[in-house]
């Protein structure tokens, strides 16, 4: 959202997207957190092309989405209309949306706070968040714990990270290379498209990492408990190695 990083284009394009994330871990974890009421009120911030938000609907609960994209709402609408579902989609930013509306449970997955990248944008966002909870309402997000030999390893190398068919016939192949900004905690991600057998092109992934304590703090600064901070979908507890940083918090009211 800062001027100076991006994501590019192509990682934004429906069909893309969609043949590159077909995975339901995440979706299995964050159903286990839903309210038993399902007339309560559920907020997916960040919701691409309604991955997630479209199979909680199906399953009768009252989620809205927003997301900041608008080829991927485009898409999350089209495919609500296919299972005919009626979920409101906002197209709006994160950071300075007013829905007028508070919500049970509001989460952002699926790494998404990775593009906030100054802590202003991050600080704004847990605002926006608390403003749409009701007080006691869980706030879950995912992102990754922060693996610096990963990133050394692929400043290195070209690496191929997938290879998929798209839904319009589209074989694509994705190459991906990094190098990490260690003054703002930048990745600077760079996939490189093969579509058809071709060089299409790169795109940027620009990608801020959060380290832990860090994380731990900033969460609790802006008026949330957290409740568990799990290390995977399976909910293992997050230790040293643990591949995701994933929180499950509630909005509490300070005295």
């Amino acid at each position: 959202m800062n001027i100076d990083y991006n994501v590019g284009d192509l990682i934004y394009d429906a069909d893309i997207y969609d043949g590159m994330n077909t995975q339901t871990d995440d979706l299995q974890f964050y159903k286990q957190w839903l309210p038993r009421n399902k007339d309560a009120r559920i907020l997916e911030l960040c919701c691409g092309t309604g991955r997630l938000t479209i199979p909680i609907a199906e399953e009768g609960y009252n989620i809205s989405g927003v997301d900041y994209t608008p080829s991927m709402l485009e898409r999350a609408k089209a495919k609500a209309q296919e299972a005919a579902l009626e979920i409101e989609f906002t197209e709006a930013d994160i950071r300075n949306m007013n829905l007028q509306k508070k919500y049970d449970l509001v989460f952002i997955p699926f790494n998404s706070i990775h593009h906030l990248y100054q802590n202003e944008d991050l600080f704004k966002t847990f605002s926006v968040v608390k403003n749409h909870l009701k007080t006691g309402g869980l706030f879950l997000l995912d992102c990754f714990n922060p693996n610096i030999r990963y990133i050394v390893d692929h400043e290195k190398k070209q690496t191929e990270i997938a290879r998929y068919t798209t839904q319009n016939g589209r074989k694509i192949q994705i190459k991906q290379k990094m190098r990490y900004e260690r003054k703002t905690q930048i990745n600077r991600i760079e996939w490189h498209y093969y579509i058809n057998g071709e060089f299409d092109s790169v795109q940027n992934l620009d990608m801020r990492l959060f380290f832990p304590q860090e994380l731990n703090s900033y969460l609790e600064w802006n008026g949330f408990k957290i409740i568990h901070k799990f290390g995977s979908f399976k909910g293992d507890l997050f230790y040293d190695n643990s591949e995701k940083q994933i929180f499950v918090c509630q909005h509490v009211t300070k005295k």
